[in-house]
């Protein structure tokens, strides 16, 4: 098989899926695909593009793909977003009233974590990224991130959370405004996809967002979405 392809049980390994759910999804077209031979050969790079295009529109459910990840890959008691958590990449008081303005303010958080080697790069990353499509999402909640893994802009994955002064204009599928971001960058697909699921079951509990609006200080930012986290990986299927 060409290098950077998959076969339909890799692909649905990949999306957290079972093996006829992807095979139904590839025969109505829902997932970019070709046939070699007879048979369904996946490119990684479009599947990942594919699923990040689809993030705030509601076409693929990515908090179902963290359940089918669980499953497929015996991964019930791992800790994706904790890790990840820093109290200096967090702030309830993002000074920021448009969109670019926003992304400007999450790569100054994300250097405060001094695992950023190249801002001006991430940023530009950013900005392409909300230019193909806005990662905000419903409930006045955006995802920003990358549409390629960022190997040399990072020493290790990044999140970043903020919460703006102000709601604004982020192009979410609801049309209403956007308050609360989540900024991550990771440094190969498989990580990256594992984050988008993982933060889109995490924040499929509203009363979270809720919470995280009403929180004092950074650090019960950290504490609430830590013990989210450990919620969801105790939840029955």
């Amino acid at each position: 098989m060409p290098q950077g392809y998959m076969d339909m049980k890799e692909v649905a390994r990949y999306l957290g899926l079972d093996y006829q759910q992807a095979t139904k999804m590839a025969q109505r077209g829902e997932i970019p695909c070709q046939k070699i031979s007879g048979q369904y050969r996946f490119n990684r790079a479009a599947v990942t593009e594919w699923m990040q295009q689809n993030l705030g529109q509601g076409k693929h459910n990515l908090a179902k793909m963290d359940l089918g990840l669980k499953k497929n890959e015996a991964t019930e008691d791992q800790l994706i977003i904790t890790p990840l958590l820093r109290i200096e990449a967090i702030s309830t008081n993002l000074p920021a009233r448009t969109k670019s303005s926003v992304l400007r303010e999450l790569v100054g958080l994300a250097q405060e974590t001094g695992l950023l080697y190249d801002p001006a790069e991430l940023l530009k990353a950013l900005m392409g990224r909300e230019e193909l499509c806005s990662t905000a999402m419903e409930g006045g909640i955006a995802i920003p991130h990358p549409r390629r893994p960022q190997q040399y802009t990072i020493a290790e994955p990044i999140l970043v959370i903020a919460r703006s002064t102000q709601a604004i204009g982020f192009g979410a599928p609801d049309r209403l405004l956007t308050d609360l971001f989540f900024m991550t960058c990771s440094q190969d697909d498989k990580h990256h996809l594992e984050v988008l699921a993982r933060l889109c079951r995490m924040l499929n509990d509203k009363l979270l967002a809720h919470k995280i609006r009403d929180a004092e200080s950074p650090q019960d930012v950290l504490n609430l979405m830590a013990r989210r986290e450990k919620e969801v990986l105790t939840e029955q299927n």
